[in-house]
C-alpha cells in the first residue's frame, strides 16, 4: 500500500466551521485536494464564495452554509446540512476565532462586553459545532475526527491585554482533552492544533507595521511567520486515518517560540 494514501479523504464528507477565513480557506481546499466534499459555514458571504471557489479549483464539491456558529441553530443547521446532502460527516475543522487584536484591555480594566464577545468567538462555537457534529458522527456509527484551532496564546501569556483570548484558548485546550476522553467509545478522535501568529488577510494591517513585524520575527526560532501553508500537513494528518491512534493531543506548529519561551 502507498503509505501515503492513510492522508487521503476519499469518499469523506469535512465540515469547516470558519471556512471563510484566512485559515479556514487554505485548509478547506486541502481537504478537498485529498479527496473529501468539503461544507463550509461562516457569515461573510464574499468569502465564503472564495471557499466554495477553493474547493472547487481543488477538484472538490463544496456545499456553502451561511451562519453564524456561535449560535446554537446555526451550528446545528450547518451540521444536518451537511449530512442532508452527503449522508455522513466524517471530519469537522473549528476553524472559528480570533479578535483579540480588536479586544485589548489592560486585565483590572477587562470589559464584560468584549469578554463575552471573544469567548462566544473563540470557545463557544467549537463547543457547539462539535456537539452537533458528534451527535451525527455517533449516530453515524462510522467514528470521525474533530480538529479545533487553538493558539500558543493557549498556554503563554503577553503584554497586550488579552486576558479573553488566552483564557478562551486555554479553555479550549482543556476541553479538546475532555471531548477526545468522552467520544473516544465513539471512535471520535478530537485533536488541536496551536499555531502562533499566521499570515492571513485579516492580520494585514498589523504586519504592516515594522517594529510589530520585526519584534514578532525576533521571537520565532526559525525566523520567519507562519503562512496558512504550515498549517496544512498537520490538519490533513489529524482528520485522516494518518491519526487513528492520537486524541486528545494539542500540537504546537509555532516555528520554535515555545520551545524558548
Amino acid at each position: 500500500m502507498d503509505e501515503l494514501t492513510r492522508f487521503r479523504l476519499d469518499g469523506r464528507v469535512a465540515l469547516v466551521a470558519g471556512g471563510s477565513g484566512g485559515i479556514g480557506v487554505r485548509l478547506c481546499a486541502a481537504l478537498a485536494g485529498v479527496g473529501a466534499r468539503v461544507a463550509v459555514v461562516g457569515r461573510a458571504e464574499g468569502r465564503l464564495a472564495a471557499a466554495r471557489e477553493a474547493v472547487e479549483r481543488a477538484g472538490g464539491e463544496a456545499l456553502v452554509v451561511a451562519g453564524d456558529v456561535t449560535r446554537a441553530d446555526a451550528a446545528e443547521r450547518a451540521v444536518s446540512e451537511t449530512v442532508e446532502r452527503w449522508g455522513r460527516l466524517d471530519a469537522l475543522v473549528n476553524a472559528v476565532g480570533g479578535g483579540a487584536g480588536a479586544a485589548l484591555h489592560d486585565a483590572q480594566d477587562y470589559t464584560e462586553e468584549d469578554w463575552d464577545w471573544i469567548m462566544d468567538l473563540n470557545l463557544r462555537s467549537q463547543f457547539l459545532v462539535s456537539r452537533a457534529a458528534a451527535r451525527a458522527m455517533i449516530a453515524g456509527g462510522r467514528g470521525g475526527r474533530i480538529l479545533n484551532i487553538s493558539s500558543v496564546r493557549g498556554q503563554l501569556g503577553v503584554h497586550l491585554g488579552y486576558s479573553a483570548y488566552v483564557a478562551a484558548k486555554g479553555a479550549m485546550n482543556a476541553l479538546t482533552r475532555q471531548h477526545a476522553t468522552e467520544w473516544a467509545k465513539h471512535r471520535i478522535t478530537v485533536n488541536a492544533i496551536s499555531p502562533t501568529f499566521v499570515r492571513t488577510p485579516q492580520v494585514e494591517s498589523l504586519l504592516a507595521d515594522e517594529s510589530f513585524r520585526e519584534g514578532l520575527v525576533r521571537r520565532i526560532p526559525l525566523g520567519r511567520i507562519a503562512e496558512p501553508d504550515d498549517l496544512v500537513g498537520a490538519a490533513l494528518f489529524f482528520c485522516s486515518d494518518a491519526s487513528s491512534f492520537v486524541t486528545g493531543q494539542v500540537l504546537t506548529l509555532d516555528g520554535g517560540l515555545t520551545a524558548c519561551q
